[in-house]
């Protein structure tokens, strides 16, 4: 499989959706596979939260690959000997892109708190402009999970013919109160850590201490993105075997997880990036200008693909539900599919769970 890592610079304002603008901005994308003659073999790739450009593949120094390796490659699900497949790092990430600790043209300084609240909309737009550089006008598909999911509904609302075929996994029309609970955890955990200092911490202070409130943020990222049976089946009530039962901070072996996952988070995720991220998935609705939330997904001209998971914890099954029932209100059945899987793994089953649904995003793609 054919991979490459690029830079692409705009050196033109990209308007926003709150009234702001950004100078000039930075995307880095990763491919995969080549472009055909006519441009028309393009899959457009969406990340979650966390996640960066690097979907697929592995680089020579690294012990894991991209985050959706077992879905896209040669011969796999998202096919590289066929598609020519793009993810790029959404701006206000902290892998490369335009983001909090990137330099304002304007001051010559970072951003940091001065850094504008993005939507999903700006991050599309973004990317669309990324594509008009690309010389790519329409793409075979769009497919993203979680946030990556909302980004896919975007462009199914927003850019009604860019591609044939919309897959949106494990996500949501808007935001529910519940995980914008969990976010604020996150949120108020940062705001109030002491190494933060209102968003004037240093770099090497985050590479040397970490950053405690990012961490709890994390915490209550995982519990949320897996699964109470989960949880039971991995740890159950296993106590570590290097604590005291009745030693105050004793723990279980959950608890060390969570220790382990959460405290290395810090050290390669920005906390800025983090807040403005959250802020961005909050306020994400999809029929956020309109009266009815009808009348957004009565623009969608592509087949729209909802993949739910049954033990997702963060956007339930119900609200991809509804997108559905929305779309057969509209008398646009013929338009929409709904598949549940039957998962393990919570929210993270559409990262982890591929075997599952592979098949599903085949037959989707079968002919085209």
């Amino acid at each position: 499989m054919k991979i490459e890592t690029k830079v692409e610079k705009f050196n033109e304002p990209l308007y926003l959706e709150s009234g702001r603008l950004l100078e000039k901005f930075e995307i880095i994308y990763e491919t995969y596979g080549e472009l055909n003659e006519d441009k028309s073999n393009v899959i457009v790739i969406c990340h979650a939260l966390s996640g960066s450009h690097h979907a697929a593949g592995r680089y020579a120094d690294e012990a894991k690959p991209g985050w959706w390796d077992k879905f896209i490659g040669d011969g796999k699900a998202i096919d590289t000997t066929k598609y020519f497949v793009i993810c790029s790092n959404n701006i206000g990430s902290s892998y490369g892109s335009t983001n909090p600790m990137s330099i304002d043209p304007s001051t010559k300084k970072e951003y940091r708190l001065k850094f504008p609240v993005l939507a999903i909309s700006d991050i599309v737009k973004a990317q669309m402009k990324l594509y008009k550089r690309l010389g790519i006008s329409n793409a075979v598909a769009v497919i993203g999970g979680s946030m990556g999911g909302m980004q896919a509904l975007c462009y199914a609302i927003e850019y009604p013919t860019f591609a044939k075929e919309i897959i949106a996994l494990a996500t949501t029309a808007y935001t529910r109160p519940w995980a914008i609970a969990f976010n604020k955890i996150g949120i108020e955990a940062i705001r109030h850590d002491p190494i933060f200092k209102n968003g004037n911490y240093a770099k090497d202070d985050l590479k040397a201490l970490g950053l405690p409130g990012l961490a709890i943020g994390r915490m209550a990222g995982l519990i949320c993105y897996l699964s109470p049976n989960l949880f039971n089946k991995k740890f159950g009530r296993d106590y570590a075997s290097t604590d005291g039962l009745y030693e105050l901070f004793g723990r279980f072996e959950v608890e060390k997880y969570l220790e382990y996952n959460a405290y290395s988070f810090p050290k390669y995720f920005d906390p800025l990036s983090y807040l403005y991220i959250c802020k961005t998935m909050n306020i994400f609705d999809a029929g956020r200008n309109k009266d009815k939330i009808e009348d957004s997904f009565d623009k969608v001209q592509a087949n729209l693909h909802l993949i739910a998971f049954s033990d997702d914890m963060l956007f339930f099954p119900e609200e991809m539900e509804e997108i559905r029932d929305i779309m057969v209100k509209l008398g646009r059945e013929n338009q929409v599919t709904y598949k549940l899987i039957q998962s393990q793994s919570g929210h993270d089953s559409f990262l982890v769970e591929v075997e599952k649904f592979e098949n599903h995003v085949r037959e989707i793609l079968k002919d085209k």
